[in-house]
């Protein structure tokens, strides 16, 4: 790849970026419930649930929207090969995770609605309430370190804890910004960002479902 191309590449696409990706916060309330108990209740593929979205899931949002419109400028440049900037696009989307996750849900459940806020959860009493996790961090010129998180805590109705599942897929990917790389190399290597991200909602899914079939074979055997 020519030099006057990479150059225009890291210009475009990370010179500017102002989107640095938002603190992982693990442990505090606005992951989960505080005080967390268990509760005696369990999943059941009838029940409505109601999601909340963390603030790691709000900022990663909104930090995903950021990359990917500087991503979709980026690929206006002609100087730039559209392989590359095909992968920025394709591998910042913001609606890939959550589109997923929430599908997943309405796979389990009979029905899943999205809440503002606590207060309009409690309301509207579903069966299940759903605190819905996420963070990722994606590459830019001053970070090679990739990372994706996805868990989503349930608890019953008075907000006692009864499990989670989650997925989690994280890499060091190999840094673009060197001299000599051919262009289907460095798309090649944008693109694993999709791939990993994909990865990590493919463990979401087998983690739910095991979730959900544990609390099917729990009712069962009560029965």
């Amino acid at each position: 790849m020519r030099i006057s191309t990479l150059l225009a590449l890291v210009a475009v696409l990370t010179g500017g970026f102002f989107a640095t990706a938002p603190a992982y916060a693990a442990d505090d309330q606005s992951c989960h419930f505080l005080p967390v108990a268990d509760s005696a209740a369990s999943l059941k593929h009838a029940r409505s649930v109601g999601v909340l979205y963390s603030e790691n899931t709000v900022s990663t949002l909104q930090y995903l929207e950021r990359y990917h419109a500087v991503a979709l400028n980026g690929a206006k440049n002609a100087a730039l090969d559209s392989r590359i900037s095909d992968a920025f696009v394709n591998s910042s989307d913001p609606k890939l995770a959550i589109d997923w996750l929430m599908a997943s849900l309405q796979k389990q459940f009979a029905s899943v609605t999205v809440y503002d806020n606590l207060d309009a959860l409690v309301q509207a009493r579903p069966d299940a309430v759903v605190m819905l996790d996420t963070y990722s961090r994606l590459v830019t010129k001053r970070n090679i370190q990739f990372e994706a998180r996805f868990v989503a805590t349930f608890y019953d109705s008075n907000l006692q804890y009864i499990g989670k599942a989650e997925g989690f897929g994280g890499k060091a990917l190999p840094s673009i910004w060197v001299h000599g790389k051919a262009a289907p190399e460095i798309a090649a290597q944008i693109n694993q960002q999709r791939e990993l991200q994909v990865n990590a909602l493919k463990q979401f899914d087998a983690s739910l479902n095991a979730l959900v079939t544990s609390g099917d074979t729990d009712r069962v055997a009560t029965n």
